[in-house]
């Protein structure tokens, strides 16, 4: 059974995207195109379940939001 992640995208000054998965802390990726950053997230998340220890705690996505200052 699928599970699905919350993946943040950001764009680097060296204009390659760079994604971070909320519920995996340090799983992280990037690649020159969203296509390719979502094909290497997802082996990102495959690899970050396969060494991620039983006491690892999954972090739960609430929401997003934007404040201004």
């Amino acid at each position: 059974m699928a599970k699905d992640f919350n993946v943040i995208i950001e764009k680097g000054q060296d204009g390659y995207f760079i994604s971070e998965v909320v519920e995996l802390p340090g799983c992280h990726s990037q690649a020159k195109t969203i296509d390719k950053l979502m094909e290497r997230t997802k082996e990102a998340i495959e690899l970050c379940l396969e060494v991620k220890d039983k006491d690892t705690v999954e972090r739960k996505f609430v929401g997003l939001q934007k404040v201004a200052v």
